[in-house]
């Protein structure tokens, strides 16, 4: 097995950040985080996206399956779990296997945490359809 050395690399993790993040999810946790925290969503943006993410081995659908299984099994981070859905459909993968990963997880993590983020999952979908009336609305 090749050892793989981790760089971490800032403008990088920015470019990485705009390849799975919208612009909305990047609003909703960035700004926010900067005010109570100043300078930790920079930290995170830098050493996730710009080291973790820049590591060989996963494709970006690979890595958003694993954050939905991860979230999906902490149970309790919805805000988190919202943002994943949206990148892995960034990403590629489709609507039905973001469902279908939580329904595998059900024997694993449980009912209530499986049921829990298929709840997160339909909200997301109709906030992501409501976005989508809107601005076909706007373009009219």
């Amino acid at each position: 097995m090749k050892l793989t050395r981790t760089v971490v690399d800032r403008e990088a993790g920015y470019r990485t950040l705009d390849r799975f993040q919208d612009r909305a999810t990047q609003e909703a946790a960035l700004p926010g985080l900067e005010r109570i925290a100043p300078g930790f969503p920079d930290w995170i943006v830098t050493s996730l996206f710009g080291g973790t993410y820049q590591r060989p081995g996963l494709e970006p659908k690979e890595r958003q399956l694993a954050n939905l299984a991860s979230l999906a099994t902490l149970g309790g981070v919805d805000p988190q779990l919202t943002g994943h859905i949206r990148s892995s459909l960034r990403v590629g993968l489709t609507r039905e296997q973001v469902v279908e990963v939580f329904v595998h997880l059900a024997p694993y993590i449980g009912a209530p945490k499986a049921l829990a983020a298929l709840r997160v999952a339909a909200a997301t979908f109709e906030g992501l359809d409501a976005e989508k009336l809107t601005a076909e609305e706007a373009a009219q």
